[in-house]
């Protein structure tokens, strides 16, 4: 079976000022697409037999500008619901909760419609992606891409390990970025983090 590439989408303004952006359809900065179109030398040196995006403007943009085709748009992969600290800092978060931590201690509810996630709760979104991912590895040739976001990616990595959702922490995950899921004697690994042209 090919590998599991996760592309994060790249920077938008609200990425830039460290803004918890889930829901919230921002675009990219200008920054953001060139840090798109950087890794197409990387995403073409590969043959892709699937394509996955979150519908948000952010990765659909990043999944357009890095060359995939027949991207099929998958809700389940939308960034965290961050509720009530939507457009808030962590900073900013930490002034009223000292010691807050999103993976552990998840976010409080928003205005109706964004009632928030728990970390368990974007653990099962990723666990609904990754049996797509495994169907679709089983039924083409190559590798399956998905482009989506920080916060989602690194709780589907840990899934993928068979980590619990809050072990997500472990994975930074810059903008504009591809990271390489593999196996290595039939377990999960991480083939590559955090990939830019010439890392």
């Amino acid at each position: 079976m090919g590998d599991l590439f996760l592309v994060r989408h790249g920077e938008t303004a609200w990425s830039r000022s460290g803004r918890h952006t889930g829901l919230t359809d921002v675009p990219l900065t200008e920054h953001g697409r060139e840090e798109a179109r950087h890794l197409v030398p990387l995403i073409r040196s590969h043959r892709i037999g699937a394509a996955f995006s979150s519908p948000l403007q952010r990765a659909r943009e990043t999944a357009e500008l890095i060359g995939l085709h027949g991207v099929q748009v998958d809700a389940d992969l939308k960034e965290w619901d961050y509720g009530g600290y939507e457009g808030v800092t962590t900073v900013e978060i930490q002034r009223e909760r000292p010691g807050w931590f999103l993976f552990t201690d998840g976010v409080v509810p928003g205005p109706p419609g964004h009632p928030g996630e728990t970390p368990e709760q974007v653990g099962d979104r990723a666990d609904r992606v990754l049996a797509k991912v495994d169907a679709a590895l089983a039924n083409t040739e190559g590798c399956v891409v998905l482009v989506a976001h920080g916060h989602f990616l690194r709780v589907l990595t840990a899934r993928r390990l068979g980590l619990p959702p809050s072990a997500g922490a472990l994975f930074q995950l810059a903008t504009g970025t591809l990271c390489r899921l593999g196996t290595e004697h039939g377990r999960q690994v991480i083939a590559g983090w955090n990939i830019r042209p010439g890392t």
